[in-house]
């Protein structure tokens, strides 16, 4: 009997293209797979009933998706997952305190993974009674990977065209993603009247003015300065109430990366929606195409000659779209992180800007173009490391290691150790069993 698995698509599509890959991962190993559609739910179910059996399979989901409370799988007393025994791993793409009421309601057979080491320090100081995997960074694909449509109208090979690099890559910079002017957050800096409001607007200057600090570290200096003697769960409670605060400065960094590149004259074509919102000095500069699905994105990396990113506060982890750039040829610039600096430095991989020196921007951008035989160095070192480290293939191979059968079987021999079956002697878990 082949060993099973349970991804959800449908909602939020970014995250069902990530289990859509790991699926195709894990099939590639040997094991079966199911992709609950979270927008055809009945069915969806029927069909589940009759994939599972007690105690077969394991849950891979993303940020709680199928474990939020939904009316399908949990009920009063129940939750089905708990019911037929299944394994739940979750990986958590956001900072964990926006999921503080998902905590509050775990199956009992949990465990979560975070893609920034920070997060996973939160989660232990935060959460100690929670069983967590270990950092999980998100991974990319290459487009020329996936099955592509025949009837598309541009035919990719296998493998970069080095040779060609330059006249197979019509864009200059693409950036990918979705931009929403911080304003729209002012109601709820304001929400509890003007201490609040200073005080929330004091911590965003502080990030502002010291990008490098974590958004969490950042929270708990400015809560202990105004409660000395603030308890843990208190902090707990604060942080999850200022995720605009997150939001807010997210933004106004992606904002004003592409503002200062378009306003000295570089073209960006941006594949998301928003950042028109934003008044530009030359906004003949910013290509807007709306927003694209995740495949769309791959394709336009593969046909840029650099992927511009904004790292989403993440201080020790990475974003998909480093990796996505790197599997498709495009040249990444981004602001770093200790862990992006980890893998790719000293490498010619990729070229890092400080957000506190934004305005070096332009230079660093205009030595790339100009340089075509570094970028292209700089691509293959990247898609090297990247495929060679940085794939949903290997991702799938860590979290292979805490699936249900795996976890069955441990639990089987501590039992049979309990009942004396087991000498106690003779008990060595380095059996050929990963934990």
């Amino acid at each position: 009997m082949k060993k099973k698995i349970i991804l959800f698509k449908g909602g939020v599509e970014t995250l069902g293209f990530f289990s859509i890959q790991l699926a195709n991962a894990f099939e590639e190993m040997g094991y079966q797979t199911f992709i609950f559609d979270m927008e055809d739910q009945f069915n969806s179910f029927n069909k589940l009933i009759n994939f599972c059996h007690k105690g077969e399979a394991t849950i891979i989901t993303f940020n709680f998706i199928g474990l939020s409370g939904e009316t399908i799988f949990y009920s009063e007393n129940h939750l089905f997952f708990d019911d037929y025994k299944i394994r739940c791993l979750n990986i958590v793409v956001d900072h964990p305190f926006y999921y503080y009421k998902n905590y509050c309601r775990l199956p009992k057979n949990y465990m979560q993974f975070c893609i920034d080491k920070k997060h996973l320090q939160y989660m232990k100081r935060f959460y100690g009674n929670i069983e967590l995997g270990p950092f999980l960074p998100l991974a990319g694909t290459s487009y020329a990977d996936i099955n592509i449509n025949a009837n598309t109208d541009i035919a990719f090979n296998k493998f970069i065209d080095y040779d060609n690099f330059l006249s197979n890559r019509n864009i200059d910079i693409v950036f990918t993603g979705n931009y929403t002017p911080p304003s729209d957050f002012e109601p709820q800096i304001n929400r509890l009247g003007e201490d609040y409001s200073v005080f929330y607007k004091n911590i965003i200057d502080d990030l502002i003015a010291h990008p490098y600090l974590d958004i969490a570290e950042a929270f708990e200096q400015h809560l202990v300065a105004e409660i000395e003697d603030i308890s843990d769960s208190d902090l707990n409670t604060c942080m999850a109430n200022m995720i605009f605060i997150d939001l807010y400065i997210r933004f106004y960094m992606r904002g004003k990366v592409v503002k200062t590149l378009v306003d000295n004259g570089f073209k960006v074509d941006a594949f998301g929606n928003g950042l028109d919102m934003q008044t530009y000095k030359h906004p003949e500069n910013l290509i807007m195409h709306g927003g694209v699905n995740s495949l769309t994105c791959l394709r336009k990396l593969a046909t840029s000659k650099i992927s511009l990113n904004v790292m989403p506060w993440f201080k020790d982890g990475a974003h998909d779209r480093i990796f996505n750039a790197a599997m498709n040829g495009a040249v990444n610039l981004s602001d770093g992180s200790k862990y992006l600096h980890e893998i790719f430095d000293n490498k010619n991989a990729i070229a890092f800007y400080n957000l506190s020196k934004i305005d070096d921007l332009p230079e660093i951008t205009h030595i790339l173009l100009s340089n075509p035989d570094k970028m292209i160095s700089m691509s293959q070192n990247a898609y090297n490391i990247t495929s060679n480290f940085h794939t949903w293939r290997q991702r799938a191979k860590i979290l292979e290691k805490y699936l249900q059968y795996i976890y069955n079987y441990i639990l089987q021999l501590i039992s049979r150790l309990h009942k004396g079956v087991i000498q106690s002697n003779l008990f060595n878990i380095n059996s050929g069993v990963s934990a």
